[in-house]
């Protein structure tokens, strides 16, 4: 059978006079974008206009819910009750299902933004809140989430589709963790190092750690590379060419989860 994977990013992250990301050049390149939804990043014109893109490329429109930290951009860690947790995941997908239904367009999958995703991957509160949201909403959604996270369990346990995760431009810790932003060689640029990377991911279900540990994913689905990297466009580009090159078909990951 035919290896297949989604290649995701993580778009609309403009605000206002704020520009991230180069979204109309990156999107022809993917097949899912994670839009951004206002409280970490983001803001009504972009949703619409993000939206509106991955409409006229035919990606796959997923939320991508983070904590309500503008000045943090949702990379810094909150601590928020269940209810919390649960009614600020709603209330984002909720605003981004609107733009999506007004497109025509139904969407695809929710994958939390930076420290609410990173934080779920443990916690076990965090995770069934972000689960129950998506529950409320639509047992049709899609969780992305970490091999083997708690996340992952939650929302296997819960009944939900579920999409194991994987970043190409980013090195990974021994436990299976990001290397964190801050430190050094966390970010990988280097195109045909991210190809050869993807390749593994999907065809041998591996990474190399930054220690050298081969470290076991298991099967993946969807691999993102993040918009804001420097050479976020490049990168996607070598990506789906590097991966169609080895026999693996990049499609939205709707079509086979």
């Amino acid at each position: 059978m035919r290896l297949r994977i989604d290649l995701n990013c993580d778009l609309g992250e403009s605000y206002g006079s704020f520009k991230v990301g180069t979204d109309a050049k990156i999107m022809p390149f993917i097949t899912s974008a994670n839009v951004a939804c206002g409280l970490h990043a983001g803001d009504p014109l972009t949703m619409a206009q993000t939206v509106g893109l991955a409409k006229k490329h035919k990606v796959a429109v997923g939320a991508h819910p983070g904590f309500p930290d503008l000045v943090g951009f949702g990379r810094r860690e909150m601590q928020l009750t269940f209810e919390e947790a649960e009614n600020y995941t709603l209330y984002q997908i909720s605003a981004l299902n609107g733009f999506a239904k007004a497109a025509g367009l139904s969407l695809q999958h929710v994958k939390p933004h930076g420290a609410l995703y990173n934080m779920a991957a443990k916690d076990e509160k965090l995770s069934r809140a972000i689960v129950v949201a998506v529950q409320k909403l639509s047992d049709e959604l899609i969780v992305f989430a970490p091999p083997r996270s708690v996340l992952a369990k939650m929302a296997s346990k819960a009944g939900l589709r579920l999409a194991h995760e994987v970043f190409a431009d980013r090195a990974y810790n021994p436990d299976g963790s990001l290397v964190s932003r801050g430190q050094k060689d966390a970010i990988i640029l280097r195109p045909e190092e991210v190809v050869q990377r993807a390749v593994m991911m999907v065809t041998e279900g591996t990474v190399q750690a930054s220690n050298g540990k081969v470290l076991s994913l298991g099967t993946v689905h969807t691999m993102c590379v993040h918009g804001d990297t420097p050479n976020a466009v490049k990168l996607a580009k070598a990506l789906r060419k590097g991966l169609t090159k080895a026999g693996i078909k990049v499609e939205p990951a709707g079509n086979f989860i």
